[in-house]
């Protein structure tokens, strides 16, 4: 969750998709990305996710018009999804999430772009986020973060959950009878974190638990060194405000945790051994 500073009224952030607008060029390069990822998923992300982009028919046929998923989106879940023109403040962000609508970016990166954007784009926002929405639950619980945010909002418990946003909805993985898969935007859209968060030997993963993450800083730049993991596809976690509340309280006295510690407490799934971030600190002292 990245968002900016400005009006909290989200209706000053609404704009058209512009769907005639994008060039051949905008419509080959959604269909490279999306050929490149639907692959590299294969076998690695939540199958309700492939579900979704059948679904909606989000793939090769090049970038989405957002009238068309949002007829599909409306009659499943009651969501939809609308146009902005980038980040947006928190407090539009959180009240689009009450109202069932999710903000994405309408326009898509270069070629020379292809394998990285700081930030995030029509690739990311629709193909990385929207299908899960197709999914009651999820769909639930980003309507329930969105209430929770505008009160997190009052209590001065943003960065709470702004991490809790970034572990799950960004960067979550699941437990399911056939191994990990991922359920994170941030990681389904990204080819290198694909294969990073599931194979690479440096990040640790582990266990959930809502009061950890909360306390967990997090990495906006690079690979994540830490990846918690839900017990089930559908184990998204509780926002109870009746229970938040009390424990944003709790966690007043304790200190932010690094990205890559481990507590004596942790379900440790898999730890890290550090090498990734380990050998970047090393090449730049």
């Amino acid at each position: 969750m990245n968002t900016v500073s400005g009006s909290d009224d989200p209706r000053d952030y609404l704009v058209d998709q512009g769907f005639s607008n994008y060039s051949d060029a905008d419509h080959v390069t959604w269909r490279t990305l999306a050929r490149r990822q639907r692959e590299i998923l294969k076998g690695r992300i939540a199958d309700q996710f492939l579900d979704g982009l059948d679904r909606l028919g989000i793939g090769e046929a090049g970038i989405p018009d957002f009238k068309d998923l949002n007829t599909i989106l409306r009659a499943a879940t009651g969501w939809e999804v609308v146009a902005v023109p980038g980040l947006v403040p928190d407090l539009a962000f959180f009240r689009l999430l009450a109202d069932r609508k999710f903000p994405a970016g309408f326009w898509i990166r270069k070629p020379e772009q292809i394998d990285y954007i700081e930030e995030p784009d029509i690739f990311h926002d629709v193909f990385g986020h929207v299908p899960l929405i197709t999914q009651p639950i999820y769909a639930d619980y980003l309507e329930a973060y969105g209430k929770a945010g505008l009160v997190a909002a009052e209590r001065g418990a943003l960065k709470r959950l702004a991490r809790l946003y970034w572990y799950t909805v960004e960067f979550g993985l699941a437990q399911t009878p056939e191994g990990l898969r991922i359920v994170g935007a941030g990681i389904a859209s990204s080819p290198s974190e694909t294969v990073f968060a599931l194979e690479s030997p440096s990040p640790n993963r582990l266990g959930f638990d809502r009061g950890r993450v909360m306390r967990t800083l997090y990495r906006i730049d690079d690979f994540q060194e830490t990846y918690f993991v839900l017990e089930g596809i559908e184990a998204w976690p509780s926002l109870d405000l009746d229970r938040l509340i009390p424990l944003w309280q709790d966690l007043e006295a304790e200190p932010d945790l690094d990205p890559g510690d481990i507590q004596p407490d942790d379900h440790v799934l898999a730890r890290g051994d550090g090498s990734y971030h380990g050998s970047k600190a090393k090449s730049a002292a």
